[in-house]
Formats: structure tokens, sequence, C-alpha cells
């Protein structure tokens, strides 16, 4: 038992780096993998990891001093500093615990698959990120081990339910048959979404609202793109914060190619993981032949459809305005701004590409967003510390527009993080309200219509 401990203490110490080529080399080997691609997965994972975390110490050194400046002389208190999903991603698959949760999130699509709970096979392992996150903060917050798996599984029940509910708008809207995409940052914001729509429903001014796409699309484009964004974003800072033409042009340049080269970091991980969700794929489907599935798969697919765009354009300008003015945050939107598209995507879906009220819910699910984002920065900034992401002498937290800034996340870290005794139980009795109306109310309604 030592010898075990002495290993797995080994590659704790040796820091993610080297801890998650074995972790998915191992993975990989359970799905069939031979033992040469195993490993060149888990290495590219680690390559991903090792990239991100120079881009974390490059954003804090240039954004920091700035960021800072920005607070002293215009007293917009926004010292948390939005880093991207992606290196909110490589924290939580450096965690020591990582293994356990992706298993267990693995095990319980397996068992409610068994059980005809859920029609999801989500064979999105990547993607597996934003339940775990959740496990790791709760697990960070409370030292057990059982409360963060415990949080994790909850996430993914929640998270394969919602799926099967939201399929048929992946269906109708945007006309991918046999899909449903159980991606946390995409679903979490039909939380909002589904209660909002309803009460917008019986307004008349939203219900018959002739906005169109094309009305919007005529003052967008240039300035959609991620390096423009950037580059407008560095600049806007650099004044703020009294710097010199020089520096402010200097700002605008390092801060857009933060927002280029992150998403080509992250995209290390999702290379490294393709052949592991390959071989989940053709695992589950060898072991429930002959069932009605969805397949689960990233909401990458969807988000360049014209309406989701447009609205993410749309929302973006809206969501720095709203950053600097809303009561609470703390949040410095920046690298997640290149992903709203996927916080509104089943908005759009849900709305039916009413633009009007997706804009409004739109809104509302980034202030829920930046509010979240500030509360749980400071556990998110410890962890990011904890895995070897030195932030240097930055006094700038760290945040996202992941891990628990999404409302789903949030209230399940929430429910078991604090007071777990009273928290999830009434979360257990809230989602059980919500699968027997979306089980039983909402498709007799369905079949009567």
């Amino acid at each position: 038992m030592n010898s075990v401990m002495n290993v797995f203490n080994f590659f704790i110490d040796a820091g993610p780096t080297v801890m998650l080529p074995v972790i998915i080399t191992i993975i990989g080997l359970i799905f069939g993998l031979k033992i040469t691609r195993a490993f060149k997965s888990g290495l590219t994972l680690g390559i991903g990891f090792a990239g991100i975390k120079l881009l974390l110490d490059f954003m804090t050194t240039n954004v920091g001093p700035a960021a800072k400046a920005m607070v002293d002389r215009t007293g917009v208190k926004l010292d948390a500093l939005d880093v991207g999903w992606g290196s909110i991603a490589a924290v939580t698959w450096a965690s020591p615990i990582i293994a356990i949760l992706i298993f267990a999130i693995l095990l319980v699509n397996i068992i409610l698959l068994i059980l005809k709970k859920t029609h999801t096979l989500d064979v999105d392992i990547w993607n597996y990120h934003h339940m775990a996150i959740v496990g790791v903060m709760v697990y960070f917050v409370t030292k057990n081990v059982f409360l963060g798996v415990g949080a994790a599984i909850v996430m993914a029940i929640i998270t394969f339910k919602m799926s099967d509910w939201s399929q048929p708008l992946v269906e109708k809207f945007f006309g991918i048959p046999g899909v449903s995409l159980p991606t946390v940052s995409a679903l979490s914001s039909l939380v909002i979404a589904w209660p909002l729509n309803w009460l917008l429903d019986r307004i008349p001014l939203f219900r018959k609202s002739k906005f169109t796409i094309k009305d919007a699309q005529k003052y967008l484009g240039f300035f959609g793109d991620s390096m423009i964004m950037g580059l407008v974003i560095g600049i806007a800072i650099g004044f703020l914060a009294g710097y010199d033409i020089k520096q402010v042009l200097q700002l605008g340049v390092s801060m857009s190619a933060v927002l280029v080269l992150i998403p080509k970091m992250t995209s290390l991980f999702m290379e490294g993981l393709m052949p592991i969700s390959d071989a989940a794929q053709t695992w589950s489907q060898k072991k429930f032949k002959g069932r009605k599935l969805f397949i689960g798969l990233d909401a990458a697919v969807v988000v360049g459809n014209p309406d989701v765009i447009t609205t993410a354009l749309i929302i973006i300008p809206l969501t720095i305005a709203m950053a600097l003015v809303l009561p609470g945050n703390r949040v410095l939107p920046f690298a997640d701004l290149a992903v709203v598209p996927f916080r509104v995507a089943m908005v759009v879906a849900l709305t039916n590409g009413n633009l009007l009220k997706n804009i409004v819910i739109g809104l509302v699910v980034t202030a829920s967003l930046l509010w979240c984002g500030s509360a749980t920065s400071p556990i998110l900034t410890a962890i990011a510390k904890s895995v070897g992401i030195n932030l240097g002498t930055s006094s700038m937290l760290v945040s996202s527009f992941a891990a628990t800034s999404m409302i789903q996340s949030y209230l399940v870290f929430l429910a078991f993080s604090y007071k777990p005794l009273i928290g999830v139980p009434l979360l257990i009795i809230l989602f059980g309200l919500c699968w027997y109306f979306f089980d039983n109310v909402k498709k007799v309604n369905a079949e009567m219509e």
C-alpha cells in the first residue's frame, strides 16, 4: 500500500505536465487504444497544458498592471481577469482527483443508459471538464473527496437529463437529428432561458418582435474577429489605465495575441482527447446495441449558425459595457468573449431565432456569468496556484465564463460546498421537480398538441 501511495505522490509532486500523460494513457488503454497512441494522446495534453501555462503568465504580466492602473484611475473594481475556458480546463485536468471524477462521470452515463433514464450517450470526453471542475472546486473547499465526487456525479445527471430535454431543440432548429449537446457551457444557459422565455412570451412586444438577423448583420462583421476584438479591448484598457500611446499599442497587440493563441493551445487538448473520444464511442456502441440513443456531441457543431453568431456579436460589446456598471461584478471580460456563441446557442434555439428575446435572455445569462464568476474567482485563483500556475506578484484574480460562473455549475457547487446537509437535499428536490415536469407534464402536453 505504501508503494502505491509513493508512486501516486510522485506523480502529484511532478506536476500536471507529467501527471496528465499518465492519466490519459491509462484511460486510453481501458478503452482499447494501443499504448503508443494512448501515450501520444496524453503527451499532447501535457504539451497543451504547458502552452496554456505560458500564456497565462504572459497575460497576467501584461494585463495585471494595466487593470490595476485602470482601477486606480477610474474607481471601477474589476480585479478578476477572464482567462478563458481553456485555462480553466487546463486547471481541471491537472487536478489530483481528475481520474476519479472522469471515471465517475462516465460510469453515471453508462448506469443511466442501462436503467433507460437517459438517451444521451456522451462521447465528448473532452467536455467532461465542465462537470469535473465543480467536483474539483468542491474538493478544494471542503477537502472531502466524497463531496467532490458527489458534486461531479450530480452535475453529470443534470447534464445528461438536460441534454435529453433539449434534444428536440437541436433537431428542430439546427436540423441535426439523433444528436444531443451535453456541453455544460451551452446547456447551462437554459436554466435561466426556459423560465425567462416563458415570461417574455406573455409580453406582446417580445412575442411579436420583427427585429431580424439581417437587420443586425448590416452593422457587424469586421469587429467580430477575435484578433480585432483583442486589439480593441487592449487599447481601451490601456487608455483607461493612463498609458502613453506606445504602451497602449503594445497592450493592444498583446491582448490580440492572447485571443489568437489561446484557441491554438486548447486545440492541443482536443487533439489529444479525440482518439480517446473515438475509442469511447466505439466501446459504448458495442455495449448498447439496438437502443435509441442520442449521440452527445460538442456544442461546437451548432455555434456556426448565423442566428447564433449574430446574437453573440451583439451580446459581446453589451457584456463589456455591463461589466463596468453591474453592481457586485469583479470580472473583467476578455478571453471568453470569443465563446459567447456557446452561451447563447441554446437560447437562440429555444426562442426559434427571435432576436429581441435572444438579446434580453443573453444579457441576463451573461450577468449571471459575471456575478457567479465574481463570487468564485478567489477559489479558482487558489486552485490555479495549487496546480503550478504562477500568477507572479500580480494582485489580479482569475475567472472565466466557464467553471462555476455558469449558473448550473454554481448552484451545484454552492449546494455541496456550504452546508451540504441542507443544500444537497434542496438541490435534489428542485431537480426532481424539473425531472417530473419535463418527463411527464411537458411530454403529456406535447402529445395532446
